[in-house]
């Protein structure tokens, strides 16, 4: 019945980490859009009112009008909308299902006994560690005179998350490590709007209230944690879908390939918000393609040559029997699973039989199963399943 609750408590927490998420991208691309397609005030006198740029739209059988300010309007509307509950939502819900599935499941989904000896309470300490970690070095950084130089900045940020990657990856399992620099860069994004952005805009609404001038540094911060949280947002959501790619996370070299993802997906939206600008060149995404592509180059699976005699299906069912339907069975024995994941089912041998491709990637090509090895298995054992599906195969 616990394994049924907490099945329950996933999906609807995932529900509303994908509906926040959505709202909260959603709202950042747009403006980074709109401040990227404002053009100069037409309309006499606005240049003096303070109107900086402007733009039109059409939409849902609408015309819209926005205007952004140089710093402030003569007199500020009753109603101001404010962008925030999209970003503290999604991270809460986000945070929800981090404790629920890799820090309540430790030993399931976070520890890796093949990669670093941890207890649950190391793993948990160390990943609460890093979320924190993180963000003071990520504002550290900003803070310092890096902050004046972006492109230094980004360069030394890259390196930050490169260093952050690999050792994530050398402390948790595939999956841990991953979703644990999603986690870092997810925090870093709402943090930014939790302690920079949104402080600096109340403080451009309180100047205007008490009539002094605003001053435009705070927006001037904002406007680059602003930036920041765009680039990052692909990498972010690169590793809220990883999970489903064991090729990338149970690789040797699952850091490096953690970190030419992010940089590609950092690339690409380099290059859209460039092109919103008007003038955008291709090298980014050019760039961001060979990254790509040598990623696929590199996970390629290698051809997997079957050694010594073939092997009596008997002792393949043994295998799978003893090492994987703990899980994969119509009534799994292991309590963290009320069904079978994936739906994969592997009782009868007919099964087993139908799913000897899947057997032979899980087990043999990524070896991402049994997950966190749970159930012990032997590299004698994959050797089994090796022969017996490049027979079947062959056949």
């Amino acid at each position: 019945m616990e394994a049924y609750v907490v099945d329950w408590l996933n999906l609807l927490a995932r529900w509303l980490h994908f509906i926040t998420g959505i709202a909260w991208i959603g709202s950042s691309f747009y403006f980074i859009w709109l401040d990227n397609h404002l053009e100069p005030p037409t309309q006499p006198g606005d240049a003096e009112k303070g109107v900086a740029g402007e733009v039109w739209s059409v939409h849902g059988g609408g015309f819209y009008h926005a205007r952004k300010y140089q710093l402030a309007p003569q007199a500020l509307p009753e109603t101001l909308h404010w962008f925030k509950w999209e970003a503290y939502w999604t991270w809460l819900s986000g945070m929800f299902l981090l404790i629920l599935i890799y820090w309540y499941g430790a030993q399931v989904y976070l520890i890796d006994p093949s990669v670093a000896g941890l207890s649950s309470l190391q793993a948990i300490g160390i990943a609460a560690g890093s979320i924190v970690g993180g963000w003071f070095v990520y504002d550290l950084l900003c803070k310092t005179r890096l902050g004046d130089d972006d492109r230094l900045l980004g360069a030394v940020l890259l390196l930050f998350v490169a260093a952050l990657a690999w050792g994530l990856c050398h402390l948790f399992s595939g999956r841990g490590a991953y979703i644990h620099f999603g986690a870092v860069l997810g925090t870093i994004m709402v943090a930014n709007v939790f302690f920079v952005i949104i402080p600096g805009q109340r403080k451009m609404v309180d100047a205007h209230a008490s009539g002094s001038i605003p001053d435009p540094q705070p927006g001037l911060q904002a406007k680059q944690r602003s930036v920041h949280n765009t680039y990052f947002t692909l990498p972010v959501l690169f590793v809220m879908t990883s999970n489903h790619f064991a090729m990338t996370y149970n690789h040797e070299y699952s850091w490096a390939i953690l970190v030419a993802m992010s940089l590609a997906g950092a690339l690409i939206r380099a290059y859209f918000v460039a092109r919103h600008k008007g003038k955008a060149s291709l090298v980014p995404l050019a760039v961001a393609a060979l990254l790509l592509a040598g990623v696929a180059a590199f996970v390629a699976p290698r051809a997997s040559a079957a050694s010594g005699e073939s092997v009596d299906f008997d002792d393949v069912r043994s295998v799978v029997h003893s090492r994987c339907t703990t899980c994969h069975s119509d009534a799994p024995a292991h309590p963290a699973f009320p069904a079978a994941p994936g739906g994969v089912i592997l009782d009868t041998d007919a099964q087993i039989v139908t799913e000897a491709l899947r057997i032979h990637q899980q087990t043999v090509v990524t070896r991402v199963m049994p997950i966190g090895n749970l159930t012990g298995i032997s590299e004698e054992e994959r050797e089994i399943i090796n022969r017996w599906y490049q027979a079947v195969r062959e056949n």
